[in-house]
């Protein structure tokens, strides 16, 4: 696609960024994509645990992802914590016939014994990413840790290709996604805000075929592969227009993405 506006002031891209932001970023967003899992949750641990699982399956078609992690949630009685937490190896045995794409039912087991190690071990997913970042200070260091620590405990190696590798320049973008969804608070209703420790200046955009291509088209990225160093220039450019909250433009793009709008 050619690049789009590409005589906008720097105020004029601000202010059509901030137009997509307030069309897309509310409560209509919910139902048809991922968030919507974690949404028909209420307890905290409950929307952790729906919410990294939700956006570990977050890839290809949308109704279908949300369709397979609500299937997720009833194979572990919708009470993913005290599934976590709780399941004996037997009940945890029974998520075998599960499958999503190449996620299947052996990773789901993984995921799910992983989960109960971060959660034995720090208290919540939540009380990992805080504790690390007040730490480091750095998002990226974190989401290396997190990566190791959960795969800490025994697993099948297919598994790991579905938490993708920092330190090997990977996108990250449905880790960024989930961090994106804990991590940003505003009144719109969408994301949850609840790591109040981590600030929303530290997040990095979910980046995708949609949010690459709308930032490619606005002159907002040029580099053409979708790695980390990508994030990373994205991102970059979208501080300049809200140092405080960058991410919150993902809907800006992602939104004009799927939609087709400027097609």
């Amino acid at each position: 696609m050619e690049r789009l506006y590409n005589d906008m002031s720097h105020e004029e891209m601000y202010e059509l960024l901030e137009t997509l932001h307030d069309k897309f970023n509310n409560e209509s967003f919910i139902e048809a994509d991922p968030i919507s899992v974690p949404h028909s949750f209420t307890a905290d641990g409950d929307i952790e645990i729906s919410g990294l699982l939700a956006s570990t399956i977050a890839w290809g078609n949308r109704k279908a992802i949300v369709q397979s992690a609500h299937r997720m949630m009833r194979y572990m009685d919708n009470a993913p914590f005290d599934f976590v937490v709780n399941a004996s190896d037997s009940e945890i045995s029974n998520l075998s016939t599960y499958v999503h794409r190449t996620f299947n039912g052996e990773d789901f087991q993984d995921f799910v014994r992983a989960m109960r190690h971060i959660i034995l071990k720090w208290g919540s997913i939540g009380a990992f990413f805080e504790e690390r970042y007040a730490e480091h200070k750095d998002i990226r260091t974190v989401l290396s840790e997190f990566r190791r620590e959960f795969h800490a405990v025994p697993h099948n190696s297919h598994s790991e290709k579905h938490m993708s590798s920092i330190d090997k320049g990977a996108a990250c973008k449905r880790l960024c996604m989930y961090l994106r969804w804990m991590v940003r608070r505003d009144d719109r209703g969408v994301d949850f805000g609840l790591w109040q420790r981590i600030p929303m200046s530290a997040l990095y955009m979910p980046l995708d075929i949609h949010t690459g291509r709308m930032g490619r088209s606005l002159g907002l990225l040029n580099r053409k592969q979708n790695d980390w160093k990508t994030v990373d220039e994205l991102t970059t450019s979208l501080r300049s227009f809200n140092i405080d909250d960058p991410v919150r433009y993902d809907y800006s793009l992602f939104g004009v993405g799927i939609t087709h709008m400027f097609d």
